[in-house]
């Protein structure tokens, strides 16, 4: 049980960076829409990579890197993409509802599902930095490690997706949507660029 506290600031140190799932969290929090599904996504994501962690799955990615590079490359090409869908959104901001175009459920899982298992670093984190630390905790405590690094994730992705209605009434502005817009744009280049770059 003395694991629990550990995996959980562990995790919660790596996944609190801006990052192109945190920013698509938050879109989604502002515009209220599919907020569960997506928090759900997330949260279920990341348990699943940490058991792998745990399990051993980090040796696998490990012994074979042509992996990372394709999921790096793929993972690129979809920041490029989903960054420039941004900057096209910042040009025409219309407040609180440029945000909240319904879109389908089919196509906000698709995008949480793509920002969230093409991105490299999610593997290089979870399954290899926070697998390697819980497997140093001993056959039992591990599970608790890992118990506190999902449950970190947990309180996280619903903070961010259901507390970001907090900052609805700054949202009502169509110039706060394009300042969001613009940042994220500019977060998903800089990701696509360290991944291009290596």
């Amino acid at each position: 049980m003395t694991s629990l506290v550990p995996g959980f600031l562990t995790m919660a140190s790596l996944i609190v960076a801006i990052g192109a799932q945190n920013a698509y969290v938050l879109r989604t929090g502002l515009a209220r829409h599919h907020v569960g599904l997506v928090v759900a996504v997330c949260a279920v994501s990341d348990a699943v990579l940490v058991l792998a962690g745990v399990l051993g799955v980090g040796g696998l990615v490990t012994a074979h890197p042509g992996l990372l590079t394709v999921v790096r490359w793929v993972g690129a090409a979809y920041l490029v993409g989903y960054g420039l869908l941004c900057l096209r959104n910042a040009r025409h901001p219309k407040g609180l509802e440029a945000g909240g175009t319904q879109r389908s459920r089919s196509g906000v899982l698709a995008t949480v599902l793509a920002l969230t298992w093409l991105n490299p670093h999610v593997y290089l984190d979870t399954v290899l930095l926070v697998g390697s630390l819980a497997n140093q905790h001993g056959p039992d405590g591990r599970w608790w490690f890992a118990g506190g690094a999902a449950l970190a994730s947990v309180v996280w992705f619903t903070s961010l997706g259901y507390g970001a209605r907090l900052l609805a009434p700054l949202f009502a502005r169509p110039a706060t949507w394009r300042v969001l817009d613009v940042a994220i744009a500019v977060v998903m280049f800089t990701i696509a660029a360290t991944l291009l770059l290596g």
